[in-house]
């Protein structure tokens, strides 16, 4: 005896519509991050065609050395970076939010790029560090730790039964932004005035320390931490309808909550180590990807982190041609976009309740 689903056959082309409809958004997202990517090595202060970027890129011996040397030694790595870092703040963004059932979690509201930014200010105004890291990798060895350190607390505090609920990781997260933003202004007074300007510069988040073993970093990161995010995908999905009806489905939320938490400390630690501070990527790009696809974490985590990706590379676009011939660093261009998009999330959260 066949037991066909409520609904029937209509039901289930429905359902084949919404997955063909969501993958074309994804593709569409992916398209999108590639012209972002295709248009941020373009440009710069020798402005170049798309065709001879592709040409540069597909057949470098094919172009001149000095067309070369611009597209693969100074804006590739730029570009991969920016890619990279935009896509592992979405992700972690993404499972903040709903681990955290909060529409305005991200890295950055719970004192992860504080503690990262501790760290960096160790290294620079100190010259405080882990013993034999080279000179070079100081700064992003010290804050990749202090991240790791700050998701480590809260994990500790999700492990202890009876107080794991998400509120209680929000305030704490609160508490521990506002102790390491202490703890940098007390580290910037006694700075020097040379080191106080490498800090601050720091802080603005920046492309220009880009590299390929950095980029590559941010990408085995992202190869590591994207599947296992998708294989709890309907864990995750079922999360958002509520603690309760998620654990009477068998999702073990405490466990959920901590492995998640575990990723979203390896890509935030990572991205911030290399860049500084980038804000609100990984507030918007999460939202952004759930108005397109909807809450179904298969198709919300990687349109997360397409959404992500173009969005810093256009970020980094901007950053280079609002003032001609400056080089903004890209954590103002995030912020000047991602504070009007932050007003409106937090208006229509109000609305809603």
């Amino acid at each position: 005896m066949t037991v066909q689903a409520p609904g029937g056959a209509p039901a289930l082309a429905a359902h084949d519509r919404r997955v063909r409809r969501r993958l074309a958004i994804l593709l569409l997202l992916a398209a999108i991050a590639l012209c972002g990517f295709v248009l941020d090595v373009s440009t710069g202060p020798a402005n170049l065609a798309p065709g001879q970027v592709l040409r540069a890129l597909l057949d470098p011996g094919g172009v001149g050395r000095g067309l070369a040397s611009i597209v693969w030694d100074v804006r590739l790595p730029i570009a991969l970076l920016a890619l990279g870092v935009g896509a592992a703040l979405s992700l972690a963004g993404a499972e903040m939010q709903t681990v955290l059932d909060n529409p305005l979690a991200s890295p950055f509201t719970l004192g992860m790029s504080s503690a990262a930014t501790f760290g960096a200010a160790l290294a620079i105004v100190l010259d405080l560090s882990v013993p034999g890291v080279p000179q070079g990798w100081l700064i992003s060895v010290n804050a990749f730790l202090f991240a790791l350190l700050s998701a480590m607390l809260l994990q500790m505090l999700a492990r202890l039964r009876g107080i794991a609920g998400p509120e209680t990781i929000v305030l704490f997260g609160i508490a521990l932004l506002f102790s390491f933003n202490a703890l940098v202004a007390l580290i910037q007074f006694v700075a020097s005035e040379q080191a106080l300007q490498q800090l601050v510069f720091w802080t603005l988040g920046s492309l220009s320390r880009a590299s390929f073993d950095k980029a590559g970093a941010v990408a085995l990161v992202i190869a590591v931490t994207l599947p296992l995010s998708v294989a709890s995908s309907w864990q995750l999905t079922a999360l958002r309808l509520g603690e309760e009806r998620a654990a009477s489905f068998g999702v073990p939320v405490g466990r959920l909550r901590f492995f998640a938490l575990a990723r979203i400390s390896l890509l935030t630690g990572t991205a911030v180590a290399f860049v500084g501070v980038i804000g609100f990527v990984g507030l918007i790009g999460p939202h952004i990807a759930r108005l397109l696809v909807g809450e179904d974490h298969r198709f919300f985590l990687p349109g997360s982190v397409l959404a992500g990706a173009a969005l810093m590379a256009f970020a980094s676009v901007a950053s280079k041609i609002i003032v001609p011939g400056v080089l903004i660093p890209v954590g103002i261009v995030t912020a000047l976009v991602g504070i009007p998009a932050f007003l409106a999330i937090v208006l229509t959260s109000g609305r809603r309740g």
